[in-house]
């Protein structure tokens, strides 16, 4: 669905832009490829710009709760310095890199639930007007789906994710916000853990894959067990299922070394690991459904809405909803 609206700031009679994505999911750290089509007003415009901006939806925890905003992450200037003639309808291709850290939005398919937008910016004459906003879908790198797919393989069942305002402390995080994907432990594992949030930070060289076991509270209170992180590579060969199974043994170590009530602030050291810790077992193995597969089946006892996300062609109507509503109160 793409968003259109005449350029506001320059009335009756302006330039219109509507810009489309090439169809597919994007990926962190891949291109992300489209064309911005405008089309002249009633009279000769100079185009100073055109800039795309990604943003997101975002949740933020306080002293008094949470709440939730638009974040723009990231800003491409793909286009302007030339005149649209009145009436002009003009096409401007781009290809852009995604952030590395780009949340992914989707898994086979099915929607996590993510809010991510592209939305176009078009400077004429002096003036600005952000006239175009369209849904931006992201699937994962190949070593996010083998992790989330061996996880399925364990038995864990996919809960809900969420993009969270702030830093985890000891990292390399780049964006003011990271991706927490929810899983529900399966029975080798419920007695220890209620649940477990499965974080990616990927960056060139490879990825951090944070782990952390039952949050409570919010962030200045306390309330965060420890997290553990292991660091893979891009192309990793290993057997998921079993590296996975190992990382939620040293998650519960872990866990079971600081106590029930051990705080971990997202400043605090965790326990690391890295590349030489891990060395790869040879072909990737799967078992049992796989993570697609929950994520398909849990579908529909997602939470509409502000705290659970939205599914299917929910998510394209209140991508809009969202954040045309977020701009009306920045106005």
């Amino acid at each position: 669905m793409v968003f259109k609206r005449l350029l506001g700031s320059l009335g009756v009679g302006g330039p219109t832009v509507d810009t489309v994505l090439d169809p597919g999911p994007a990926r962190p750290g891949g291109a992300l490829t489209g064309q911005v089509h405008l089309k002249g007003g009633n009279a000769d415009f100079q185009i100073e710009h055109i800039t795309l901006e990604l943003v997101a939806r975002v949740e933020a925890e306080h002293e008094g709760g949470e709440s939730e905003g638009t974040v723009a992450f990231e800003r491409f200037t793909v286009g302007g310095g030339f005149r649209l003639a009145e009436g002009e309808q003009r096409s401007v291709p781009f290809s852009v890199t995604l952030p590395w850290e780009t949340p992914i939005t989707e898994l086979h398919g099915q929607p996590l639930g993510i809010v991510l937008g592209v939305r176009t910016e078009l400077a004429v004459a002096g003036a600005r007007d952000k006239g175009d906003l369209d849904p931006l879908a992201v699937a994962p790198l190949p070593v996010q789906e083998a992790i989330l797919e061996a996880f399925g393989g364990l038995g864990f069942g996919f809960k809900s994710a969420d993009l969270e305002y702030g830093r985890i402390g000891g990292t390399g995080q780049q964006l003011p916000f990271y991706q927490e994907i929810e899983l529900t432990p399966p029975p080798q594992y419920a007695h220890q853990v209620n649940e477990v949030e499965v974080t990616f930070l990927a960056h060139p060289g490879g990825m951090d894959v944070v782990l952390e076991a039952d949050k409570r509270g919010g962030l200045f209170s306390g309330g965060h067990d420890v997290l553990t992180r292991f660091t893979v590579g891009h192309h990793d060969s290993r057997d998921w299922n079993t590296e996975v199974d190992g990382w939620m043994r040293q998650l519960i170590e872990h866990r079971a070394s600081y106590g029930s009530h051990g705080a971990y602030g997202h400043g605090a050291p965790y326990a690391g690991h890295g590349y030489g810790d891990h060395h790869p077992h040879g072909g990737s193995h799967r078992s049992g459904p796989g993570m697609g597969t929950a994520i398909a089946a849990g579908a529909a006892g997602l939470a509409v809405g502000v705290a659970g996300g939205l599914v299917a062609a929910e998510v394209v109507d209140e991508i809009g909803d969202f954040f045309e509503g977020d701009e009306e109160d920045e106005g």
